[in-house]
């Protein structure tokens, strides 16, 4: 497949704030990076780890029409999308801590309630994507305890490939790829690369391993790091506390296509993150967050896209 040349844009898609004027600048702004994808990421909400009810329908999560408006710009711009509707926990848990019993126990939440109400949810938006020529779908993000369930992961992806015909990803977290027993039934591999800038070459390595055992085409669907002081230590923990720091974050950049690109199985990244509404240019020096926009970030970015 192509390189790709990727930035996850919106996220996390909050209802009202797409389809503004505000939003299709922020679109057209990306391009400044040379980009040739986006992954258009939106989350909806269940209560709390045991829920099994994901309330995709309701606020705060974008409307259809929303994220049809959004890859119809994208398209407009001549970029590639794939389509990233991701589940997150309303009292703030990290989705990778959903959650149940192994065996099913009466009058106890269960994987299997879980997982109707999960499908419900990824055919939905697997039907948007089929009905707006969406290029890529990703069935999931970072569900590290549902990773093992790989009897209903494997019948979930046969039921989107039901009203998908596209290439379908699977965005497995940092440290679990060897983890997911189930690449076999997915097109393409993808996980959130947030390594540490010094352990790049050695999980590059253990990745090289598994790409080439499994076959498919192997790309970072996240990977990025905040503008603070440590976060090219911690590029996954976006509530670690430091000074602003732009070059900390360009140097990760810098350091992470070092490694990347003399690795012939990898094909590219959706980097972390491009917001919906961007700050000002007067507040890029002191934005400490994920986004490049205006950071010195930028044009690594910008400048390594366009060799690629």
């Amino acid at each position: 497949m192509d390189y790709i040349k990727g930035m996850t844009w919106g996220w996390t898609g909050v209802r009202g704030t797409w389809n503004t004027p505000e939003a299709a600048f922020s679109m057209q702004e990306m391009l400044r990076t040379n980009v040739n994808w986006t992954a258009i990421a939106f989350g909806a909400l269940q209560d709390h780890p045991q829920s099994t009810n994901i309330k995709y329908e309701q606020s705060p999560t974008v409307t259809d029409a929303e994220i049809v408006w959004a890859i119809r710009e994208a398209h407009k711009l001549e970029l590639k999308v794939c389509l990233k509707p991701v589940v997150n926990c309303a009292n703030g848990t990290w989705r990778a801590h959903i959650c149940f019993f192994e065996a099913e126990v009466p009058g106890e939440p269960s994987w299997g309630d879980w997982f109707a109400s999960y499908e419900q949810f990824i055919l939905h938006y697997a039907r948007i994507a089929e009905d707006n020529d969406v290029e890529m779908f990703c069935i999931g993000c970072e569900m590290v305890q549902a990773d093992r369930r790989e009897t209903e992961w494997r019948a979930l992806i046969s039921k989107v490939r039901e009203v998908y015909s596209g290439p379908i990803t699977y965005n497995c977290d940092k440290y679990q790829e060897e983890r997911v027993q189930w690449w076999d039934a997915v097109d393409i591999v993808s996980s959130s690369g947030y390594y540490p800038i010094d352990k790049w070459k050695e999980r590059l390595d253990a990745l090289e391993i598994l790409a080439l055992r499994v076959g498919k085409p192997f790309f970072f669907m996240e990977a990025g790091c905040p503008s603070r002081d440590g976060s090219a230590q911690l590029p996954n923990d976006w509530s670690h506390i430091g000074d602003v720091n732009l070059d900390e974050q360009a140097d990760y950049y810098r350091v992470m296509f070092q490694n990347t690109e003399t690795r012939s199985w990898f094909n590219g990244f959706m980097l972390w993150d491009w917001p919906a509404k961007l700050y000002s240019s007067e507040d890029a020096t002191n934005n400490d967050d994920y986004c490049i926009y205006l950071k010195p970030a930028e044009q690594v970015v910008a400048d390594y896209y366009s060799k690629k």
